[in-house]
């Protein structure tokens, strides 16, 4: 499998990355190809390891271990090794239908359990399929695939994320009719407007593969929220169609209900996100920002995670006076902990591209560890002024459960006049499954077992985070796919879909 010593020769050199100062001034990506050459050679470090785990998509102790969507990771290393783009790009595509999305904001737990990391540095897999799907369109090897033979058979999905254009680009390929239902005034749900621009490029990367999932027979309708539409009704939905698969996403967010909560200056972390983005797309990234700014503020993000860092980015790029991020949690070990064996995701201490950009910026990590946020400062007028924070030890309870405890002489105030709420998601909106009168689990997620991906309403479907949770794009693509073969089946009564 590509060079039997490659991996023994080559050491781990990731895409390089323009500097966090030049980078901050706009809102383009900053992630940088390396020549043919050496992407060839860091293609040549997978090792031929026998029992690959990289793309074995397993969860272990709670989290994935290898590609969710079952990535045909050393067959294409193997295949860019040898020089071999065009092969590689069929082998990519053959398990995932937007490796240009995954490429650049899945977290790779690939790389986690790349059987080379248990000695050295991984395989650079994430790198190389971003460089796989890029020269393929580069060279014109992406393009539209229209089925020749249609079987009559409509389907609605709702929700454009990732899962949904997922589920319709294989349903579409099955030969059926889509129509894809979205709330927001452009398609891509999550991947538009939940993950800022110099991560993953809107009209570049995201519109380009819309538009030709459009050409390709697929069609997208926006404005259109399902469950409050009086127009697009839940009865005018199955009466309408022979299926339907709900993609709505996880999109609650984790609220902090403590004193002072509704100063004015306290926002969800999606909320600043989303407006921001919507704005610059408005506004053809002219340089002006939104009303809902950082701009001259001192600015506290509450959570980590890739929202918490996508907000100190988005600030930072604003121009703010300052940007911290607070997390309950104690700081990650440098190296594997002993209980966070290989080939679990390495919980590590690294710093992603926000906190690189605050540290060249401030001189140090923004995160503070360990800190919990007991209440929010307002003056006369309402307006956010500081938060009142408090560090914390996590101990045992009666029960035995771990609890956070304040430590004694550590209350203090920091200004702030832009808290983000950053602490994760809670679970989906309720309004389509009310509408629809789905059960749901006890996380108040769509109840649909994996692998069947059916509700308790037949010819209803769900995937994504509205069925398992606030997850990684990686798997909501698996989700999708996943459902749009049980749809296939469901309507057709056998499937070719994988």
């Amino acid at each position: 499998m590509g060079k039997p010593t490659g991996f023994m020769e080559v050491p781990r050199i990731t895409d390089a990355e323009a500097a966090p100062l030049e980078r901050i001034k706009n809102w383009r990506e900053f992630k940088i190809h390396p020549a043919e050459k050496q992407q060839r050679a860091q293609a040549s470090r997978c090792m031929d390891c026998g029992t690959p785990f990289c793309h074995t998509g397993h969860m272990v102790s709670g989290m994935a271990s290898g590609c969710p969507v079952n990535n045909l990771i050393p067959e294409w290393n193997d295949l860019i090794y040898r020089g071999r783009w065009k092969e590689a790009l069929e082998r990519l595509h053959k398990t995932n239908n937007f490796p240009e999305f995954t490429g650049r904001v899945c977290p790779a737990p690939c790389e986690g359990s790349c059987v080379l990391g248990v000695i050295g540095p991984a395989v650079t897999i994430k790198n190389n399929e971003c460089a796989i799907i890029d020269r393929g369109w580069e060279e014109g090897w992406v393009t539209a695939r229209i089925p020749e033979i249609r079987t009559g058979k409509k389907i609605a999905v709702v929700g454009s994320g990732p899962a949904g254009l997922a589920c319709a680009d294989q349903l579409n390929q099955a030969g059926h009719s889509v129509t894809v239902f979205e709330r927001e005034d452009r398609i891509g749900g999550l991947l538009m407007y939940g993950i800022p621009n110099m991560k993953l490029d809107k009209e570049l990367v995201v519109q380009r593969r819309v538009d030709l999932m459009a050409s390709e027979g697929i069609e997208f309708k926006t404005g259109i929220a399902i469950g409050k539409d009086s127009v697009w009704t839940t009865e005018k939905l199955r009466a309408d169609f022979d299926a339907t698969i709900l993609c709505c996403g996880a999109t609650a967010g984790r609220d902090l209900y403590i004193d002072n909560r509704d100063a004015e200056g306290v926002f969800m972390a999606m909320e600043f996100l989303t407006t921001n983005t919507r704005h610059q797309l408005d506004h053809e990234f002219d340089g002006s920002n939104p009303a809902l700014n950082a701009t001259g503020k001192d600015v506290v993000v509450i959570g980590g995670g890739d929202t918490g860092t996508d907000c100190v980015g988005t600030s930072i790029r604003h121009g703010c006076k300052s940007v911290i991020q607070l997390e309950i949690m104690p700081q990650p070990p440098e190296k594997r902990a002993a209980n966070n064996p290989w080939p679990e995701w390495p919980k590590i201490y690294k710093m992603d591209y926000g906190q690189e950009e605050a540290n060249a910026l401030q001189g140090r990590d923004p995160r503070h560890y360990l800190v919990q946020t007991k209440r929010f400062l307002k003056d006369a007028a309402g307006k956010l002024t500081g938060l009142e924070i408090v560090e914390i030890e996590w101990t045992k309870d009666e029960q035995g459960r771990f609890v956070p405890q304040d430590i004694e002489g550590t209350l203090r105030v920091i200004p702030c006049q832009l808290a983000l709420l950053a602490m994760g998601f809670t679970g989906p909106e309720n309004e389509v499954i009310q509408k629809f009168a789905l059960e749901t689990d006890a996380r108040s997620n769509i109840k649909a077992e994996h692998g069947q991906f059916t509700t308790n309403v037949p010819g209803v479907f769900a995937a994504g985070d509205v069925r398992r949770g606030q997850s990684l794009v990686v798997w909501a693509i698996n989700e999708g796919r996943g459902a749009a073969r049980e749809c296939d089946r469901f309507l057709m009564g056998a499937t070719n879909l994988p």
